[in-house]
Parts: structure tokens; C-alpha cells; sequence
């Protein structure tokens, strides 16, 4: 069982200081900042909403603190780990139970089954995450623990919406869970931390043969040209149809592009290529 800083026996032992040393640079290395706290893991756990029939690859498993609350929650539990010390700690805490990838999960490729995944994953390399999952054919869910700013910017957070959240959205929808305070890690991040939470719908908001178009609606959108959202669709559509479709989905002509919602944008395309949005 992983213990906490305050839990941990002093070590008088002249190896402890060599030992430490080893630990913060393979943390270092590796951009890693372990949870500390068995609540905030059980909480990870109930926010991945994983059943017993589901599988579930973590990512960046660390010393084992989620992975020990998520391997009664699921079927079968695959456990990504980069370092090799920790690799082997998790091996010898877990046994046959849990299959322990001594690998960068960046580089893995999905199952062809249906599958899920949770992690407190670096922040250095959040943004390649979200990507591969975003990417895997099967994936239904990703729980993913992130730097706070970054969940709130991916869930409209701040009033604003990016591009990737928009980009997806027919497909996932995306929310913000708890907020982690940001002493349950060791070693202390600057930040707070919050969880990301991506689920794949189950059917699409548009029509799958429409998403390509959606998606270069929203990349024309986010071109920035003229300031505004509506001066930008009209580089690709006459200024009546725009007109009507920003009526009809709600958003004030003067808009800027960060701040039209999601579902505003599938109204928008829906009523542009005269669609019912939720017919995917």
C-alpha cells in the first residue's frame, strides 16, 4: 500500500539520502506527480463510472495508487508505466492480477475491443494523451487526472471554448469532475489538478458522413479572419445563410468564435446543410 509523506518511517539508514535522490530524478525525468491520497483515488475510480464487465488501460500508474482502487472495479486492468523501477514495484505489489506495460503509452496501440481508459497522467504530455484517446477507434471513456486550467479550457471553463473540444464534440462529450487541491501530490505541483472526463456518445450528434464537413465548418471558423464568427463563415457560405443559421442557433452576430458553445456550433451546421442535429 502506497503511503503518504506524513505516513512514510524516517529513514536512518545512510542509503535513504542516495534513495530519495533516485526517486525525484526518475520524478523529474519523467514528469511525474504521484496522488497521495486514497480518497481523491477512490474518487478518480467513481467519476471513470467503470463496471465490472469493462476493460480499462492506465495510463502512467505510478506507485499504484489508483491502480489498487480500480482493479475490483473492473474485468481486466492493464497498467502503463514508463519507469522501470516503478514498473517493477507495481509487478510485485499486483502480481498476475494487473498487466503491467513497462512502456510509453503514447506509442500503444488500442484494442480492437472496447475498452476505457483513467490516469493521472503527466502534464507535460497531457495534450498527446487526449489526442491518442480522441484517436482510438474503441475507446468509450477516458478519466483523465489533468492540471486544472487545462480541464476548465476543454469544458468551457472560462466563458470560452477551444477548438478541440468544439472539434469533437459531435462524437464526445466532454466534462469536468472533481478538482484535486494540489497537495494530495508528491511532489507538490505549482497547480491545482482537476479530473477531465471524455465519453464517446453513443450515436453522434451529426450524421457520421457529415462530420468531415463539420469539422472544415469549425476549422473555417476558427481561422480568425474578420474578428468574428459570422465573418469568418462567410468565407465559405453567402451571408444569408450564415445570417440565418447564427439566428437559429442562437448566437449574436458579433461573437467571437471562442465563444460559441458546442451544441451551438451543431445547430449551426445542421441548419447550414439543412440536417437534424442528433440523426447520427
Amino acid at each position: 500500500m502506497a503511503r503518504t509523506p506524513r505516513d512514510r518511517a524516517p529513514r536512518t539508514t545512510s542509503a535513504a539520502p542516495a534513495s530519495a535522490g533516485r526517486r525525484t530524478g526518475n520524478r523529474r525525468r519523467y514528469s511525474q506527480n504521484f496522488l497521495t491520497d486514497p480518497a481523491v483515488a477512490r474518487a478518480v475510480v467513481r467519476a471513470s463510472g467503470v463496471g465490472p464487465a469493462d476493460t480499462v488501460w492506465e495510463v502512467g500508474a505510478g506507485e499504484g495508487m489508483i491502480t489498487r482502487h480500480l482493479l475490483p472495479a473492473c474485468a481486466h486492468l492493464t497498467a502503463y508505466e514508463i519507469d522501470p523501477r516503478l514498473a517493477a514495484t507495481l509487478r510485485r505489489r499486483f502480481g498476475g492480477r494487473v498487466r503491467v506495460v513497462r512502456a510509453d503509452f503514447r506509442t500503444a496501440h488500442p484494442p480492437s475491443a472496447p475498452f476505457h481508459v483513467v490516469g493521472n497522467i503527466p502534464y507535460a504530455i497531457t495534450a498527446a494523451i487526449v489526442d491518442w484517446c480522441l484517436a482510438a477507434p474503441s475507446l468509450r471513456s477516458a478519466t483523465l487526472v489533468t492540471q486544472l486550467e487545462y480541464a476548465r479550457k476543454r469544458t468551457g471553463g472560462f466563458g470560452r471554448w477551444s477548438r478541440l473540444t468544439v472539434l469533437h464534440w459531435p462524437r464526445f462529450d466532454w466534462r469536468m469532475g472533481p478538482r484535486i487541491h494540489r497537495d494530495r501530490f508528491t511532489p507538490v505541483p505549482r497547480v491545482d489538478s482537476a479530473v477531465l472526463l471524455l465519453r464517446r456518445r453513443d450515436r453522434p450528434l451529426l450524421p457520421r458522413e457529415a462530420l468531415g464537413e463539420y469539422r472544415r465548418l469549425v476549422e473555417t471558423g476558427f481561422t480568425g479572419v474578420g474578428g468574428s464568427l459570422r465573418a469568418s463563415l462567410r468565407t465559405a457560405a453567402p451571408v444569408r445563410r450564415v445570417d440565418a443559421a447564427l439566428a437559429w442557433a442562437g448566437v449574436p452576430r458579433g461573437a467571437l468564435v471562442a465563444e460559441v458553445s458546442p451544441d451551438q456550433w451543431v445547430r449551426l451546421f445542421a441548419h447550414l446543410h439543412r440536417l437534424e442535429p442528433g440523426t447520427g
